[in-house]
C-alpha cells in the first residue's frame, strides 16, 4: 500500500503562497520566469512574416453578420420598427418642437430610418 500524500490537490491559485503574494505582494515561486529568451531585448515581427497556417478570425468569431444564435443577426437596435421623426426627436434627446421634429425629419429623409435610429440609438 502506498502513502497517500498529505496535502489537498488543489488549484494553485488556492494555495497559501498565491494568499501571500495577494496579500504582501511577494512572487509566487511556481508563477515566476525570467520572461525566456530574448526578454530584454524581444524581436518584433509584422503579422505577415510569422510562419504557421493559423485560421481566420471569421473562422474564430464566426460570422457576426449571420442568423446564427448570439450572431449581430439576432441584435434588435430598434431600427426595424417604424420611426416617426417626433420619436426620432425625443430619442435625440429634444422636445418634439416643429423644428426638432422638422430637423429628425431631414435627417430620416437623408440618411435614411435604420441609420438615423442606429446613429442616435447605438
Amino acid at each position: 500500500m502506498t502513502e497517500r500524500d498529505p496535502r489537498p490537490n488543489r488549484p494553485l491559485e488556492d494555495s497559501p503562497e498565491v494568499a501571500a503574494a495577494i496579500e504582501d505582494d511577494t512572487a509566487v515561486p511556481q508563477l515566476a520566469s525570467d520572461g525566456g529568451p530574448r526578454a530584454e531585448n524581444p524581436e518584433f515581427v509584422d503579422p505577415e512574416d510569422v510562419q504557421g497556417d493559423f485560421p481566420a478570425t471569421e473562422d474564430l468569431l464566426g460570422d457576426p453578420h449571420g442568423q446564427g444564435a448570439g450572431s449581430a443577426g439576432d441584435t434588435r437596435t430598434g431600427a426595424e420598427q417604424p420611426w416617426d421623426p417626433e420619436d426620432l426627436a425625443a430619442a435625440q434627446g429634444r422636445d418634439p418642437t416643429p423644428g426638432n421634429v422638422e430637423r429628425a425629419r431631414q435627417e430620416i429623409e437623408q440618411r435614411g430610418t435604420a441609420a438615423s435610429v442606429e446613429k442616435t440609438v447605438p
